[in-house]
């Protein structure tokens, strides 16, 4: 690491005279200077703001073809590609005043267009929209998009589940790197938190052309903040409060961007006591305490750029039980989970005068540990992962645009608690793909084909025939993935895309391998080490109207998978836990989502929003999938207005979420009853002399309805939901 650190200075000395500057003035039609427009250059993800006269200076732009995006609240966004080989280049805008939506710049997919561009339908949420909308913690506000829903155990604990699949279909993303961190249970959470996180893209949908393997169902890419504008620097303050886990939440951050370096610190603090439901009673062991530090640093000028991340997590964790008798107030109880996470990621881009290089390097440290009591460790394993990620962009030729590009993962797991959940282990990934991206008129065409080899081998455990008896194995995967997809603007308003795509995931140790009690699932799981990939197929077609006061949007698919491997009873009882194991079976996924956004003028404040998601799974034989999310409709009705001179952008909300009763269960599920959740939000900003700070106060469940949500893992137990919760916050900017 340390040499290659000093290979980093080396480059980025080697390149330190080089210094492009993009500038330009913003106004409105009539001519007015407009401050505070953000300008956004694609390609390196720098910006700026102009000031009171409309000016703004970007310095360090990359060499070549780059794409800049101007945006202003209230006003229309405009997207300008030009070429920037040259020292100095000038750039003039006139915005139109105009109530639009935000084309987000979507960095997830291939060619990093903004969304109205992009063949692929991709969801986007920022972290601020999330808390604004009522979300307690990183993976409800991620479950809230149409889609998107999570398994979880109690509070502190959410598993993405996107169009019925979970698990290890599902890849995620954090600091441009691969999350690994024993995703296969169910009872593992994300260990990301949502401190230094700016936003979530998803990806509903194969994409193992972009990121091969375990990503058959979709990937969640969160971004990282960014760094602070050039030649600045900025303190953040951001505090939480809950009513009902009578919980805080505490983040410190520090950016700067002295010339060509940027630094970044974040740290942060989040405490909860056990949940309350509505018959007043908490749920004894769902409390938790975390700690995230998040450290950055970049450098950039117009050949180079270089962004490194450090991410440093502690989760400790209650795990609810039955005949757990309750004792102090915030530090978990027994049993529990003692999780560190430590994500390294170095990105690199070198800019050429028609192309470019990208080089994500990545290194995840997954410290996992189950106690049963103070001197106990049930299950302790250590995850090491190291990938790369590099892609070449050709130089565009016509109207085409083309990438290729190689991944790879190496990986190791060690034991060293009293039991094994699955065995010692060495995994190796490698890939290789080519994608292309054709534009014309109001058109565009995606498509791409990439080969992956997965080899797994493990080492001889135990005594055959007993629990804990894993037999060596020696395994090799590959598969032949493609994607094609088009996009067309049939009118000015309205766009069509059409997406198919291959994809597929190789069973994960824990299906080949297991041979004992899952603690976390309270069952005997036995593995399969004869397990074929699963293959998927997929078509997505997405239709979107876009006008100044209604936005529609109608979403469906079809998802085939074969050898697709799921957990079933077998009927035997060993140790007193039922026995599972792990199978095959063709399976079929269909459905999708459908909304509008509705701001009638001249009521330009008043926002209605109504969305409806569905999903069906289903063995060949009939036989329904497990964890696929019950039906849902979302209803939000905001209004935007603004109090006095002192508090500003002020809104409120109210959200009316029904979700179905679901009856198509698995041979080891209970049917759900169907519910209705109502929500409430205020919030706005507050100026005071030079400083402003943001407040927010939301209202979940305010009913304080008793439910039970059916991808609960507290189901089997009969534990309801959390109930009423009150959440105040607040957003200091200095």
């Amino acid at each position: 690491m340390k040499n290659l650190f000093l290979y980093m200075l080396l480059i980025v000395a080697s390149f330190s005279y080089a210094q492009n500057t993009l500038t330009g003035t913003i106004t409105s039609t009539n001519n007015t200077p407009l401050q505070n427009v953000a300008v956004h250059i694609i390609e390196n993800n720098s910006y700026a703001e102009t000031d009171s006269n409309g000016l703004y200076i970007v310095t360090n732009i990359p060499k070549g073809n780059i794409t800049v995006v101007v945006y202003l609240y209230g006003y229309e966004q405009k997207t300008e590609k030009i070429n920037s080989n040259q020292k100095e280049v000038t750039l003039n805008f006139t915005l139109q005043e105009k109530e639009q939506h935000l084309d987000e710049i979507v960095v997830s997919t291939s060619f990093n267009k903004i969304q109205s561009q992009n063949v692929m339908k991709v969801e986007h949420q920022t972290l601020k929209q999330m808390q604004e909308n009522g979300a307690s913690s990183l993976m409800e506000g991620v479950a809230s998009i149409a889609g998107v829903n999570q398994v979880s155990t109690g509070a502190s604990i959410g598993k993405p589940v996107i169009r019925g699949l979970s698990s290890n279909r599902v890849l995620v993303y954090a600091q441009g790197v691969r999350l690994e961190n024993q995703q296969f249970g169910e009872e593992h959470g994300l260990g990301l938190s949502a401190s230094g996180i700016e936003s979530v893209e998803v990806i509903k949908g194969p994409a193992s052309l972009l990121y091969g393997s375990d990503a058959i169902g979709g990937v969640l890419y969160f971004n990282p903040e960014k760094f602070a504008k050039n030649n600045t620097f900025a303190t953040n303050v951001n505090q939480q409060f809950y009513s009902n886990t009578q919980g805080t939440n505490t983040s410190f951050g520090f950016k700067a961007s002295p010339n060509n370096w940027k630094l970044l610190l974040r740290a942060n603090y989040n405490s909860q006591a056990d949940y309350k439901i509505p018959n007043g009673e908490r749920i004894v062991n769902t409390r938790s305490i975390e700690k995230d530090l998040k450290y950055g640093l970049g450098f950039a000028n117009s050949h180079f750029s270089t962004d490194f991340r450090y991410n440093y997590n502690n989760l400790d964790l209650g795990l609810p039980e039955e005949e757990i008798e309750a004792s102090g107030f915030r530090n978990p109880l027994f049993p529990k989970q003692d999780i560190d996470n430590h994500i390294l990621s170095l990105t690199n881009k070198f800019f050429f005068k028609n192309s470019k290089i990208e080089a994500d390097l990545g290194y995840i440290f997954n410290n996992r540990k189950e106690l049963e009591a103070v001197d106990e460790i049930a299950l302790h394993m250590k995850l090491k992962t190291a990938n790369y990620n590099l892609k070449y962009y050709l130089p565009k030729w016509k109207s085409i645009e083309t990438i290729i590009g190689t991944q790879g993962m190496h990986q190791t797991n060690e034991n060293f608690g009293e039991e094994l959940l699955i065995p010692n282990a060495t995994v190796n990934d490698y890939g290789f793909f080519v994608t292309s991206n054709y534009e014309w008129n109001k058109n565009a065409i995606q498509a791409g084909i990439r080969y992956d080899r997965r080899n797994i081998t493990t080492s001889t455990h135990g005594e055959e025939g007993e629990e804990g008896y894993f037999a060596a194995i020696n395994n090799h995967f590959q598969s032949f993935n493609f994607a094609l997809g088009y996009k067309t603007t049939l009118t000015d308003k309205i766009i069509s895309r059409i997406n198919l795509a291959s994809g597929f995931r190789a069973p994960n140790l824990a299906e080949l391998t297991s041979n004992g009690v899952h603690e976390g699932s309270n069952r005997y799981e036995i593995g399969n080490s004869n397990l074929k990939n699963e293959q998927n197929f997929q078509a997505d077609v997405n239709l979107e109207y876009n006008s100044e006061h209604f936005e529609f949007f109608v979403n469906g698919f079809y998802n085939h998978i074969t050898n697709y491997i799921f957990i079933s009873p077998t009927g035997a009882v060993l140790d007193d836990n039922d026995v599972f194991e792990y199978l095959q079976n063709n399976a079929t996924l269909f459905g999708g989502e459908t909304g509008i956004h509705f701001h009638p003028h001249p009521l330009d404040w008043l926002h209605l929003r109504t969305s409806f998601e569905t999903v069906t799974g289903k063995q060949e034989n009939g036989n329904f999938l497990p964890l696929i999310p019950a039906n849902q409709i979302k209803n939000n009705i905001r209004t935007e207005f603004q109090i006095s001179d002192w508090f500003t952008k002020n809104y409120c909300f109210a959200q009316i979420n029904y979700t179905f009763n679901q009856n198509n269960v698995s041979a080891f599920e209970t049917s759900s009853l169907d519910y209705t959740l109502v929500n409430l939000g205020f919030g706005g900003t507050i100026k005071t002399n030079k400083n402003t700070f943001g407040i927010y106060l939301n209202a979940n469940n305010i009913l304080d309805k008793t439910y039970i949500a059916h991808l609960s893992r507290l189901k089997n137990d009969g534990i309801p939901n959390m109930g009423r919760t009150i959440i105040l916050g607040l957003n200091f900017d200095f």
